[in-house]
């Protein structure tokens, strides 16, 4: 491969130009005098061999090779700088990647602020996220397989945090023959209908979770197929509150007047996957689940 003769520095300033305006604003803006920015511009056009810049009256407009060559610049120095950001984070001791593992009944915007603030501050760092449902988390936990998760469960040689408690509420459709019994439904009502239950996604440590007493079952892979399936009346089973509020205030989902059981809570663990070192970028990461959790809360 043929060595570029052209440095990041002349790209750089060729930038400056452009977006500052002029070489006296450029000059201002790198801190350095006006005539080193000319003579940078003048070197990469020779370098080069092309024509990057004319100058108008007091403005400089790129040429038409100019306007393709920065929009390919603009890239290349951004790339130089995530490098230099990324050896730095290396001498910190910050992970270049994280592997996230969240259970999908834990608040879906909840998970997409914090990541979206993690990449604002750790934008060097790699989110390798994997959503589970129930004893799924515990199969990328014990299996070293995850830096951080959000698990129903914490395994018994970890330890974790409660993060928030998840209440569930036994739901179905307004015209659902359950809804039409005037009466509150008790279990053996429950036993004759379809109930929609969510597959654990772990392989190890499966686990059946809530009611599961009814002769028909459609076993479904997780939490959002589950709201389809009772949404178009196709049977009832429990789900967080928190994906099912719109539906109750539109009225496309009731809950079920059960006797006893129309509600429960499960926790949602905080679990770090290893307890012998933990790296920086992963206490950010916890540190802003834990808060925007909180600040979801009140």
């Amino acid at each position: 491969m043929k060595t570029p003769r052209v440095t990041i520095d002349h790209w750089h300033t060729l930038q400056a130009v452009i977006d500052q305006g002029s070489y006296a604003q450029a000059a201002e803006y790198l801190h350095r005098s006006q005539s080193s920015v000319s003579y940078a511009i003048r070197k990469l056009e020779e370098q080069l061999g092309t024509d990057i810049l004319v100058v108008k009256g007091r403005k400089a407009e790129l040429t038409v090779n100019g306007r393709i060559l920065l929009q390919r610049s603009r890239t290349l120095v951004e790339d130089a700088g995530n490098l230099e950001q990324l050896a730095a984070d290396l001498n910190n001791g910050r992970e270049t990647e994280i592997r996230l593992v969240v259970d999908t009944a834990f608040p879906f915007e909840i998970l997409i602020h914090t990541l979206q603030q993690f990449r604002r501050d750790c934008g060097h760092t790699r989110i390798l996220l994997e959503q589970v449902v129930l004893s799924g988390a515990d199969d990328f936990l014990t299996q070293g397989q995850a830096d951080l998760a959000v698990s129903y469960r914490v395994p018994a040689d970890m330890l974790g945090d409660e993060l928030l408690q998840i209440e569930f509420l036994a739901v179905a459709h307004p015209e659902h023959v359950l809804h039409q019994l005037k009466q509150p439904v008790t279990l053996d009502h429950l036993r004759d209908e379809m109930q929609i239950v969510i597959r654990d996604s772990g392989r190890k440590h499966k686990q059946d979770f809530g009611w599961l007493g009814a002769k028909q079952q459609w076993s479904v892979p997780d939490i959002e197929s589950s709201l389809k399936l009772i949404s178009h009346g196709m049977g009832y089973g429990w789900l967080p509150r928190h994906l099912v509020c719109d539906q109750l205030e539109k009225g496309s989902l009731e809950i079920l007047p059960l006797r006893e059981g129309q509600c429960y809570n499960s926790s949602l663990y905080l679990i770090f996957g290893s307890h012998h070192y933990i790296g920086p970028a992963t206490r950010q990461l916890a540190t802003l689940l834990r808060q925007n959790t909180k600040d979801y809360l009140t």
